[in-house]
C-alpha cells in the first residue's frame, strides 16, 4: 500500500497553501501555535527583535538562511519550511517524493527489510496522518480483521482502531488505549497544523465517544507502558508500540514517516503470535 500521488503533488499542495499568506503572516501563525513571542523568536534566532519585527510586517526582506532559521527555531515540518521560503519568493530546499517513486528504492527496501525482519509481530509505516503505506505480513492479518469498509485505501489507523466495527471490537482495555492514541491524534494536529487532520481528529473523537469511559483512569502503578489488549476468536493479544522515524530527513515524505513495530507484551502473545506465522 504505497502513496499514489505524483512527486509534484506535495509542492502543488505547499504552492496553494502560500499563495495568499505573506511570510510575515506565516511566522506570526507559527508563533501563537508555538506559543513564542516575538523576542524570543528573535532571541534564539540571533537576531534583532526589530529586524524580525520588520520582517513581520514586510518591511524587510528576510533572506533564505533567515527563515530557514526561523523555521528551525519554531520546529516546522519541512513541508511548512518549503511553504514559508515560497512566501518569502525563494525556491523549496526540501524534495517531494511519494514512496513509490525510484528516488525512494533504496528507503523503501530498508523500511520493508525492517518490517519482515519483525516478523513474526505486526510492523507498520505510517505517513503523518497515520494512513497505512507499508506492512508486513503479521500487519496483513490484522488488517484483514476490519470489514471492507474500513480496508480502503488508505487504511487509516486512527479510524481502523476506534471504529466501532473495527478494532474497537477486539480490544478490551479501551478505556487505557482509546485516550492514548486520542492524544497521538491531537498532537499530530497540533504539529502538523493540517486542515484534513484536524478533520480526521473530530471524526475520531465522535467515534471514540461512546467508547471512552467518564473520567480517566490513573495509571497502574507497576504499568510500564500502555498495552493494546486484544481478545480474537477467544485468543488474547497483549501488545505494546514503538514509534521511530528518519533522523536526518531531507525529503518531506521522510519527514513524515513513521515505522511503528507491536511487540508481545507478555509470553502467551509471544508464543500465540509464534504460532500464527506457521
Amino acid at each position: 500500500r504505497l502513496p499514489s500521488a505524483p512527486p509534484t503533488a506535495g509542492l502543488s499542495r505547499t504552492i496553494g497553501a502560500m499563495a495568499t499568506a505573506t511570510v510575515g503572516d506565516l511566522l506570526k501563525q507559527w508563533r501563537a501555535k508555538r506559543g513564542c513571542s516575538q523576542l524570543a523568536l528573535a532571541s534564539d534566532a540571533g537576531v534583532s527583535s526589530r529586524h524580525l519585527s520588520f520582517v513581520e510586517t514586510g518591511r524587510s526582506k528576510p533572506s533564505p538562511e533567515l527563515l530557514l532559521t526561523l523555521a528551525e527555531q519554531l520546529d516546522l515540518p519541512l513541508r511548512e519550511r518549503n511553504t514559508l521560503l515560497l512566501a518569502g519568493g525563494y525556491a523549496p530546499r526540501f524534495s517531494h517524493h511519494t514512496l513509490d517513486a525510484d528516488a525512494m528504492h533504496h528507503v523503501r527496501s530498508s523500511l520493508q527489510r525492517i518490517l519482515d525482519t519483525h516478523e513474526p509481530y505486526p510492523g507498520l509505516v505510517l505517513d503523518r496522518q497515520w494512513n497505512i503505506v507499508m506492512t508486513n505480513r503479521a500487519a496483513d492479518r490484522m488488517v484483514d480483521l476490519l470489514p471492507p469498509e474500513l480496508q480502503q485505501d488508505p487504511i487509516n489507523l486512527f479510524r481502523a482502531s476506534l471504529h466501532p466495527d473495527g478494532f474497537a471490537r477486539y480490544t478490551t482495555n479501551l478505556d487505557r488505549w482509546a485516550p492514548y492514541l486520542l492524544s497521538e491524534l491531537n498532537r499530530l494536529a497540533s504539529v502538523y497544523d493540517d486542515p484534513a487532520l484536524h478533520e480526521l481528529a473530530a471524526e475520531v473523537h465522535e467515534l471514540a465517544a461512546p467508547l471512552m469511559p467518564e473520567s480517566a483512569n490513573p495509571s497502574v502503578a507497576d504499568e510500564l507502558v500502555v498495552t493494546c489488549d486484544l481478545e480474537i476468536a477467544g485468543t488474547r493479544l497483549s501488545l505494546f508500540t514503538t514509534l521511530t522515524s528518519f533522523g536526518s530527513p531531507r525529503d518531506t515524505t521522510l519527514d513524515e514517516l513513521l515505522i511503528e513495530l507491536f511487540f508481545p507484551a507478555d509470553a502467551e502473545t509471544e508464543a500465540t503470535l509464534a504460532t500464527l506465522a506457521i
